[in-house]
């Protein structure tokens, strides 16, 4: 199974994942494709993600028996841990303090 969130994308890449995938939610994309076709799908997200950001998790055999990638500004970067992925959470800005 593989799994695509997406924030502020532009209509014309969630056009293009809607192509490939099940969009069961706004921004979020549900599918079971090839691994060859996973990866064509990931190029196509880098190319027309503009500002926006994006997580890809598939299953695979791992210790976690997933993985995942992302793509954008955003505050929860994966972090490889004795090889397990973790998610780490990057500080706040001044901005976002002040709210």
């Amino acid at each position: 199974m593989l799994v695509i969130v997406t924030e502020n994308i532009p209509p014309r890449l969630r056009g293009r994942l809607a192509v490939w995938m099940v969009e069961v939610r706004a921004g979020v994309y549900v599918g079971n494709p090839s691994a060859r076709l996973r990866d064509f799908i990931w190029e196509q997200t880098e190319q027309g993600l503009e500002s926006g950001n994006a997580i890809m998790a598939w299953n695979t055999n791992t210790e976690s028996g997933y993985d995942f990638k992302t793509l954008g500004e955003n505050r929860r970067m994966p972090v490889d841990f004795d090889g397990i992925r973790l998610v780490s959470f990057l500080p706040l800005d001044e901005k976002e303090n002040a709210l």
